[in-house]
């Protein structure tokens, strides 16, 4: 038996040739651009097959009888039992000019190839689309019917369906799948659309939130899925069955879930935090067209929609179809598998191999530079506080990396330590001694950098200053909030607002403040600390709002604690969980590659949705904490002993705050 298939090299159409290829004595024409054999070589590695049995025919879908020449025609006249029309454009996003060019021309192209070679029977590959918005149970016989065909998409579809019932001179049957998804039996799918544009919105959900914590989901209608497998297998028996000319078959899933069960299937094969409260998108139907036009004119309102659906990767009108009409009936379909086995499997079943394929092949941040040299490579990092701890470390990956890497302290010695390590691993530094809590010198080293390097690209606010005491214990020490006070907000601010001229004039820059978990938890004992950072942060979310179109980014990471020789002197913390300076490097890396506005833990977040939520409960949690773990001895003013040993309790309580100041 002979076939000819169009869209062969495409996702559906790869698998359909592969099929007909198994059966006995078959021969496979598939119609291609290019007759390069280095083109066509993983096609037949693929079908396991050599170009004997799978022949390769030049032409193009948007050329009158699809470009193939007289001669090609001559060689296939008569020979062609079954013709496969699987190429088209299978884009929502898609000009309606392409979408006419290749569903609806090419459609009749194709037709006149068919008409022109004798091919015995014709099959064409629709969509579910063809029905457009219907509302209701849209039947396989049924095809007038279809309404609300505005998008190109839906009405190229049903054009070219009903070119075929009308024009088409062979006996033909007509498939229309629903949403393909990848193979249920390894998840493999070659692009994004359809329900894999919300696979990133899971993912970042689960980046910030715990499994355990339940979030807020969509409600619509209802989406059908189908995996690959199924299509294949289904259009592949139907199509050799005798006595089914001249109908439609609906590939579609007899018994589809709504939108929100969908996602929720999906979130749960990411290991992400389950949807358990869904906000019905049909409210949004309330609001008339006339309004919402209205409110997309107003730039205010596109530009945070667009920036919206661009951070997480969904189409401009993807909101369009979460509240789907259409049900299909798919009777004839199941009468034609019926005893082959053939059927769609529950989603529940293979959700997780199209999560692990999206996640380790389709991702994409995959194919985007996400390496620390791809961004800072040849250019000025500067971090502060950067001859020890988390500065040092930081320092360290930035150089090499291949950064221009400079770093300043107060302590002139620590500096030549660090910069002979650097040297001894191949690295170069730049050190600056400064104290840039004092204006006069904070002022001189923004000049003699700007002078010597142009300025910077990356400033890392790291330098800081942290005091451990109650405020019953700080009462005669108002100089600890203005220490506090004068280098972790002051100073980062004038060194900012040094580099910032700069960095607009590159159209270019990057400003990252290490923060703390505390400014997130409300952290009693560190109310001059927290403060100070609260400060910081504020400043970065008000320049932010300035500089967002100018190309400048703020990032602010509320650090977990972290063992750097600032919190030495606190005994308590030897029995804390602790990152290290290496670790928490790699928070400040994070922040360099993706630059987000915030980059904090997920009991971070936790602590602040508690406290936002039901601020006396936070409150209550952390004042256990507070009369849970005591002032230091020197805190107390009291001489400093050997650290005790924790008690169950502090130990069981800090495990479970992991990572928050005591």
């Amino acid at each position: 038996m002979e076939y000819f298939v169009t869209g062969a090299t495409g996702f559906i159409g790869k698998r359909l040739v592969r099929k007909l290829l198994d059966r006995p004595g078959s021969t496979v024409h598939f119609l291609t651009r290019s007759s390069d054999p280095e083109k066509l070589e993983p096609l037949y590695d693929y079908w396991g097959v050599d170009p004997s049995r799978a022949v390769a025919v030049v032409g193009d879908l948007k050329v009158p009888q699809l470009g193939v020449s007289k001669a090609a025609q001559k060689k296939l006249k008569g020979r062609i039992d079954h013709f496969f029309h699987l190429a088209a454009l299978y884009d929502l996003g898609a000009p309606a000019e392409e979408d006419e060019a290749v569903n609806i021309a090419g459609t009749r192209h194709t037709l006149a190839l068919v008409e022109a070679i004798d091919a015995r029977r014709f099959h064409h590959m629709s969509s579910i689309a063809a029905a457009g918005m219907f509302e209701g149970i849209f039947r396989e016989d049924m095809f007038d019917e279809a309404e609300n065909l505005e998008h190109p998409y839906f009405r190229t579809k049903h054009e070219a369906e009903g070119i075929v019932r009308k024009e088409c001179k062979s006996p033909w049957r007509i498939y229309r799948p629903s949403s393909v998804v990848g193979d249920s039996r390894t998840g493999e799918m070659d692009k994004i659309d359809g329900p894999y544009y919300f696979f990133k919105v899971i993912q970042k959900l689960r980046k910030i939130l715990p499994p355990w914590m339940p979030t807020v989901g969509l409600e619509g209608g209802r989406i059908n899925i189908v995996p690959v497998d199924f299509v294949v297998d289904a259009m592949d028996h139907i199509a050799h069955l005798e006595g089914e000319d001249g109908k439609c078959f609906h590939l579609t899933d007899p018994h589809p879930h709504r939108v929100g069960d969908v996602l929720q299937i999906l979130a749960r094969a990411a290991h992400a935090p389950d949807m358990g409260m869904r906000i019905n998108a049909a409210l949004l139907g309330f609001i008339p067209n006339g309004v919402k036009k209205s409110l997309m004119a107003l730039t205010p309102v596109r530009r945070i929609r667009n920036a919206i659906m661009n951070d997480l990767g969904l189409p401009n009108d993807i909101l369009d179809f979460i509240n789907y009409p259409t049900r299909f009936d798919c009777r004839e379909t199941e009468r034609a598998l019926a005893g082959t086995g053939i059927a769609v499997p529950p989603l529940e079943t293979y959700a997780w191999r199209l999560w692990d394929y999206w996640e380790r092949h389709l991702d994409p941040d995959l194919f985007i530079d996400r390496t620390l040299k791809g961004q800072v490579k040849g250019r000025v990092v500067l971090v502060t506080g950067g001859s020890s701890g988390i500065g040092k470390a930081v320092a360290h990956k930035a150089a090499e990396a291949g950064a221009i890497t400079i770093i300043v302290a107060r302590d002139k010695e620590k500096l030549a330590e660090t910069k002979r390590e650097f040297e001894a691993d191949g690295l170069q530094v730049v050190a600056y001694s400064a104290d840039i809590a004092d204006y006069a010198e904070c002022d001189d080293f923004v000049r003699q950098v700007t002078e010597e390097y142009g300025g910077v690209d990356i400033l890392v606010n790291n330098a800081g200053r942290s005091i451990r005491r109650a405020i019953e214990n700080s009462f005669d020490r108002f100089h600890d909030f203005e220490r506090c006070m004068q280098l972790n907000y002051f100073a980062a601010v004038r060194l900012t607002m040094g580099f910032l001229p700069g960095m607009l004039a590159r159209k270019r820059g990057h400003i990252i403040n290490i923060s703390s978990i505390g400014v997130l938890t409300n952290a009693p004992r560190f109310s001059a600390y927290v403060a100070s950072k609260s400060a910081l942060e504020a400043f970065s979310r008000c320049a932010a709002s300035e500089f967002t179109d100018r190309g400048i980014d703020f990032t602010s990471i509320n650090m977990p604690l972290v063992r750097t020789p600032m919190i030495a002197p606190t005994k308590l913390y030897q029995s804390v969980p602790t990152l290290s300076p290496e670790e928490a490097a790699d928070l400040v890396v994070d922040a360099i590659i993706h630059k987000p506005v915030r980059i904090a833990t997920r009991l971070g977040i936790f602590g602040q949705v508690v406290h936002a939520v039901s601020p006396k409960v936070a409150q209550i949690i952390m004042n256990t904490s507070f009369r849970m773990f005591p002032d230091s001895a020197a805190a107390a003013g009291e001489k400093e002993g050997a650290a005790g040993q924790p008690t169950a309790d502090q130990v069981a309580f800090s495990q479970l705050m992991r990572g928050i100041h005591f």
